[in-house]
């Protein structure tokens, strides 16, 4: 059986995608070129399901999260914060798997950052 091998992309739609791109470039440094090709480090992706009631991914209309992971959550949640960033004000520690916090993009989408254990 053939099976996938990764993540290939994650596609947002936007008002304005080219300051929603410069907004993930200054503000979480992910540097994409004119293609929208960027070279990740090589670490854990979680795929997983949720109820349809959740109010886990912020706001009920958002249908799916994206989720970064991040060496230092608490430098990332401040550099965030120092830029003017919807930042949440709590974190989630979950034994085993690390430490999450929440940042919303411009266009409102709730992005989680994860700090492996």
């Amino acid at each position: 059986m053939e099976h996938v091998r990764g993540i290939g992309g994650y596609f947002l739609r936007a008002a304005d995608p080219a300051a929603l791109n410069a907004w993930y470039r200054d503000h979480l440094g992910l540097d994409a070129d004119a293609h929208g090709l960027w070279h990740q480090e090589t670490g854990p992706t979680v795929f997983a399901t949720f109820e349809s009631g959740t109010d886990y991914f912020g706001s009920r209309s958002q249908r799916t999260m994206l989720n970064f992971r991040v060496r230092d959550l608490d430098a990332m949640l401040a550099q965030l914060r120092a830029g003017g960033a919807d930042v949440a004000e709590e974190t989630q520690d979950m034994e085993g798997v690390g430490r999450f916090g929440w940042v919303t993009d411009p266009e409102g989408n709730r992005v989680e950052l994860w700090q492996p254990a």
